[in-house]
């Protein structure tokens, strides 16, 4: 049962207490001279979320929704007295409340005087509505709904509630919620997340194709539902034990099952922080123009404006005079159209200056994007809302010496979803995440700053290639990010990570995202049995862990062949300046002090790489394991290691990790 609440509770609620209406008006569009109606479907999430928590549904289960619902309306609503605008796909008419049923959450109506409907036919006359709402039995669902503009407030309350109830069943409700376990608080399980997923995506902050992808399993959800119940109550009414019923019950079980398995998708993107760390993987490949005829290239010239001088030093730099090639030049004052402009083999040179942009840079051929200066003179910024900045599908694109500034945006400021991008010399200010490295795609990052990202500095995809040379990935929530790859159906990445100062992020430096093993949850649970001596899956994790460790310590070996016998340079430095003290004081020498929590800083940045190339050297060597094993189970048992083995290809050398949040390494596990 719901929770009983005084009258003086509802006294910051609505209208209760207020002279005249504190809700706005709203004119019905249409031929016909409707009357207006309160303007609601303007609210706040916090509006809306106060209210379900609160008022409407608090700790209820999911199987006493509908119960919460109807002790909130007899609370709230008014019983009679007021009008409303009935409205279907296939007509609208003006009906006056008689009575309202609360359990069923239902109005019993009739039509107002004088008759005033608007349908897509002439077919709805007075004596048609009269008939269709005798089969109704005068009742019409509250969330059909929009009550009639009043301004004395007496019926603000009763507009807001049907306006919450309307959109809870609109936008909340699933129709397979109430089969759901019903041992949980069913706001924080489902309405909260779902809610907040409404706002997000209403504000943009969801990427559209993340927004297409779920809606598009919603869809697939709640057909495939409803053909379930239609095999199961056809089922469950038979009585024979025929052959029919039994493929009838195997049908049920398989539609069963992808139900489920779009369920676990949907609550993917329902909840905040795993929608963002999992991603989607569907991409509209974009369609590459190849050569132009001839196989000519064009050299595009982009410039706010060209002056002589200008013009004097590009053919001096870039177009040798003593080149015999003739080389076709265009001009232009938008980099963006630039690209647009170009052909596979084009090259693009971008002159100084401060270029905003409204658009996508689509790159899918192999071209190249050149700066003419500093990275900080030759400014791309991104103007307006959008998903993405750069999104490139080119088999070898090169950008360079650039700097991009991204604003207001839902996805990264570059994506990388098929062949190779090369990106080198650059400054990235970034608003979401950075870069995104998606599956079968490569990524070649030197000599590069990236900086402000929400979420993580660069995303690595399984099966993907990243390869990042002397960079500086800093201010992010977190430095880099691993993606799962233990699913049998993704591939080991292959990474190199090589002189790169990760500093000043939120959370890790690197984080590896990835399912929590059996052998981890048998741990959890061996620590309470004593005496046990059987051999689990925690032994083989163990032996794997083992092997990992091995393979990182040739690994290792063979990037730090100095360790252990040779002290840093730095550390050098101060024992030298310690030990010339007693002839002549030099005032850069540093205290004992300083030199040993400078030994203790460089030996825990060598740590941060080890522990790097160790973890994902053991997460490789399991899934070298299960694949070995799934080959075993298929009789399978003679393969090339070689061919069968995925391991990872990972250099982990030389990166300094400074002031990250929570360390240099972490592991996400879900």
């Amino acid at each position: 049962a719901g929770s009983d609440w005084s009258e003086d509770s509802w006294s910051d609620y609505g209208s209760r207490g207020k002279v005249g209406t504190a809700l706005g008006r709203t004119v019905p569009g249409g031929n016909v001279l409707f009357p207006d109606i309160f303007h609601t479907d303007h609210l706040f999430f916090y509006e809306r979320f106060r209210t379900y928590q609160d008022y409407i549904l608090a700790d209820c289960k999911a199987s006493e929704v509908k119960q919460f619902i109807a002790e909130y309306l007899e609370k709230v609503l008014e019983p009679s007295g007021w009008q409303a605008i009935w409205r279907t796909d296939v007509f609208e008419v003006v009906v006056g409340v008689v009575d309202v049923d609360y359990s069923s959450l239902k109005a019993v109506v009739e039509l107002s005087e004088p008759f005033l409907c608007e349908s897509r036919d002439s077919s709805f006359t007075l004596e048609c509505m009269q008939e269709l709402l005798e089969l109704k039995e005068y009742q019409i669902l509250l969330q059909e709904l929009w009550v009639v503009f009043d301004e004395s407030g007496e019926f603000d309350q009763t507009a807001l509630a049907i306006e919450h109830v309307r959109f809870f069943y609109r936008c909340i409700w699933r129709t397979w919620d109430e089969e759901e376990e019903d041992d949980f608080d069913y706001f924080v399980r489902c309405v909260e997340p779902r809610l907040r997923l409404h706002y997000d995506i209403l504000e943009h902050r969801v990427p559209s194709g993340l927004v297409a992808d779920y809606q598009s399993l919603l869809s697939q959800c709640e057909e495939l539902y409803e053909k379930f119940l239609n095999v199961r109550n056809s089922i469950s009414t038979s009585d024979s034990d025929s052959e029919v019923e039994n493929v009838s019950m195997v049908e049920g079980l398989k539609l069963y099952e992808k139900v489920e398995h779009l369920k676990q998708k949907l609550k993917l993107i329902e909840n905040p922080l795993l929608r963002y760390v999992f991603g989607y993987q569907k991409y509209g490949s974009l369609q590459a123009k190849g050569q132009r005829a001839m196989g000519a290239k064009v050299t595009h010239v982009v410039s706010l404006t060209m002056m002589t001088s200008l013009l004097r030093l590009l053919m001096r730099d870039k177009f040798c005079p003593e080149s015999c090639e003739d080389v076709e030049i265009q001009f232009h004052s938008d980099p963006l159209a630039a690209v647009n402009a170009c052909y596979e083999g084009d090259t693009v040179i971008i002159c100084p200056g401060h270029y905003v942009v409204d658009g996508v840079f689509c790159i899918a051929d192999s071209i190249e994007l050149e700066g003419y200066g500093l990275p900080d003179d030759i400014v791309i910024e991104k103007q307006g809302k959008g998903d993405n900045f750069f999104d490139c599908t080119g088999a070898n694109v090169r950008i360079s010496g650039l700097k991009l500034v991204q604003h207001d945006a839902v996805e990264g400021i570059l994506n990388v979803h098929h062949g190779k991008t090369t990106l080198e010399n650059c400054v990235l200010q970034c608003e979401t995440t950075g870069i995104t490295v998606r599956m079968s795609a490569e990524l070649f990052m030197k000599n590069s700053d990236l900086y402000g990202a929400k979420g993580a500095g660069v995303e690595i995809y399984p099966g993907s290639t990243c390869t990042l040379l002397h960079n500086g990935i800093h201010h992010c929530k977190e430095g880099i990010l691993i993606k799962n790859f233990l699913d049998e159906d993704y591939d080991v990445p292959k990474i190199t990570m090589v002189n790169n100062v990760i500093h000043n992020n939120e959370g890790y430096g690197v984080v590896l995202v990835r399912p929590v093993m059996p052998s981890e949850v048998k741990d959890a649970t061996a620590q309470t049995t004593k005496g046990e001596n059987v051999k689990t899956e925690e032994n083989e994790f163990h032996e794997v862990l083992m092997l990992g460790l091995f393979c990182m310590t040739v690994v290792t070996f063979l990037l730090f062949p100095a360790l252990g016998n040779t002290q840093p340079t730095q550390s050098g430095h101060v024992t030298a300046c310690g030990e010339g003290t007693g002839q002549e004081q030099q005032p850069e020498c540093r205290t004992e002090e300083l030199e040993l929590y400078e030994r203790a800083e460089i030996a825990g940045q060598t740590e941060g790489n080890y522990e790097i190339a160790n973890e994902l050297g053991a997460t490789s060597a399991k899934k070298s394991k299960r694949h070995k094993k799934r080959l075993s189970e298929l009789g399978i048992t003679e393969a090339d290691d070689n061919l069968m083995s995925q391991d990872m290809f990972i250099s982990v050398e030389g990166n300094q990790f400074k002031w990250n949040g929570k360390g240099s390494f972490g592991t996400f596990v879900f």
